[in-house]
């Protein structure tokens, strides 16, 4: 069944296109590094701040590019399965989309260029790195989300990179505990993509994008988020036996509930039901690292 055109002001046009679930993907990363930061006396609150600012206009960013990209590609058409799209629905005008893509990039870049300032040339070519792999991920002759490669830049950009480039930029340096805390944060952002493209493996796999769920079937990709899910509730005492961590590691394990919930809900859960727990799955992944925050904080 083909839903009828959706209707909204300019404004909740806009909003649709920014897609305000998916920031909790970009503010997990920046808390977990600050917080590394603090508890290792190098917390700068400028460079934090920015490093806020480039995070979330980056995701906005890249969702306004997937945006124009997948319905030019012919992956958004009016039988997608997930939340309306401005470009396929026909309430912003792609040329438009694009635009604001290019001037949110532009706004990341400038606030960059002080975080470029405090951490030199890694930063800087991380930035490029970001900024590039924003468009590349549904756009240009090889997009990242066609072939299967978007859970491993996922995984990297909000993980090792989100964490350790946080601290980074603060610290000038990154510790051990940046680099493992990067990865349960890692872990749960990616589990974000793998509900998104598990709700879409039939209209993906119509239109050969070709996602790592498509290739692992429904089965498999159920497995996929359950492991990442158990590999993040795993990390906090791992860091906590490696002296990372103090006795309250077990802090983020309070979130443990709500994750065993939505595996077995994503487990039996197909098609357009799998919207809410996209939502739920962010919400845990900022959830949890904050709470992790508060443990390396204590």
């Amino acid at each position: 069944m083909i839903a009828a055109r959706p209707t909204a002001t300019p404004l909740q046009a806009w909003v649709l296109a920014a897609r305000p679930r998916t920031l909790p993907a970009a503010v997990a990363p920046v808390v977990v590094g600050t917080a590394v930061a603090i508890a290792e006396d190098s917390f700068a609150p400028l460079a934090a701040a920015a490093a806020f600012a480039v995070a979330l206009l980056l995701q906005v960013g890249a969702n306004l590019a997937n945006d124009v990209f997948d319905f030019r590609r012919g992956a958004d058409t009016a039988a997608r399965l997930g939340p309306v799209r401005v470009t396929q629905s026909g309430l912003i005008a792609p040329e438009r989309v694009l635009a604001a893509t290019g001037l949110t990039l532009g706004a990341a870049t400038m606030i960059g260029l002080y975080l470029v300032w405090r951490g030199g040339w890694p930063i800087a070519l991380l930035g490029v790195l970001a900024v590039l792999s924003a468009l590349a991920y549904t756009g240009g002759p090889r997009p990242l989300g066609y072939h299967g490669l978007g859970d491993l830049f996922v995984f990297l950009f909000f993980g090792a990179i989100g964490v350790a480039g946080t601290h980074y930029v603060q610290a000038r340096e990154v510790s051990s505990l940046a680099l493992g805390a990067a990865v349960p944060v890692g872990c749960l952002v990616t589990a974000i993509i793998v509900v998104n493209n598990l709700r879409d493996i039939d209209t993906d796999r119509a239109v050969g994008k070709r996602t790592l769920a498509v290739r692992l079937g429904a089965a498999g990709t159920r497995a996929e988020y359950a492991i990442l899910l158990a590999g993040a509730f795993l990390v906090p005492p791992v860091l906590w036996l490696g002296g990372g961590l103090s006795a309250w590691w077990w802090l983020p394990w309070l979130t443990l509930p709500l994750a065993g919930a939505l595996v077995r809900r994503v487990g039996r859960t197909t098609g357009a039901a799998l919207n809410p727990l996209l939502g739920a799955t962010a919400r845990l992944a900022l959830l949890f690292s904050l709470l992790l925050a508060g443990s390396i904080l204590l």
